[in-house]
């Protein structure tokens, strides 16, 4: 991968990481889909070379097939054509029809070898065009589970060091009703509430 695309990777990251979540929600984020665009734009835009290259073989696959029945079509020609001639003289027509079957057979031969070359070659191209995008795409899956997933544990931590503050005063405040006998009864109902705790979503 080149690093052009790793840095585009990591604004990817970057960007999600800042993204604000959804109300109500920890899993679901606010994207601007505009942002996001630009980012994949960018990112298709530095596709390696390799890939157009092979993208560009396997949308000529017709016309590599073509060119190789075409050129098999010509030897095929070529050898009738030296057929009629030899056929014409009648001295030598055993020997002509040998030679023909001959030839034929071999412009045959060429011509399927051409052909299966190109078309070998031109899936082996897809194939690997196929891979090289999977791998890229199954790179950035992976960055985008783990930003979500440390995100959900950051949060979490907050969450439960919030919620123990907040006992911590509720129990700092049942300690001074306890201790002070004109306490208001609004403050003595209050410090009851002892497992009250702090759940934000």
């Amino acid at each position: 991968m080149s690093s052009k695309i790793e840095q585009i990777i990591t604004e990817i990251e970057e960007y999600i990481d800042n993204c604000k979540f959804q109300p109500l929600s920890t899993t679901k984020i606010i994207v601007n889909k505009d942002d996001i665009d630009e980012l994949l734009s960018e990112l298709r835009l530095r596709t390696p070379d390799e890939i157009k290259k092979y993208q560009k073989i396997i949308a000529n696959k017709d016309a590599i097939l073509n060119d190789a029945k075409e050129r098999s079509e010509a030897m095929i020609s070529e050898a009738t054509a030296h057929i009629n001639q030899l056929v014409s003289e009648h001295e030598i027509m055993q020997k002509a029809y040998a030679e023909a079957n001959a030839i034929i057979e071999q412009a045959q031969n060429e011509a399927q070898s051409i052909l299966d070359s190109a078309t070998s070659e031109a899936n082996d191209y897809r194939n690997r065009a196929v891979q090289y995008t999977d791998d890229i795409l199954a790179n950035l899956q992976n960055i985008l589970t783990n930003g979500i997933s440390n995100f959900e544990s950051a949060q979490n931590t907050m969450m439960s060091s919030l919620n123990d503050s907040l006992n911590t005063v509720l129990q700092s405040r049942k300690e001074l009703g306890a201790q002070e006998d004109d306490t208001p009864v609004a403050d003595k109902e209050l410090s009851e509430d002892d497992d009250l705790t702090l759940d934000l979503l």
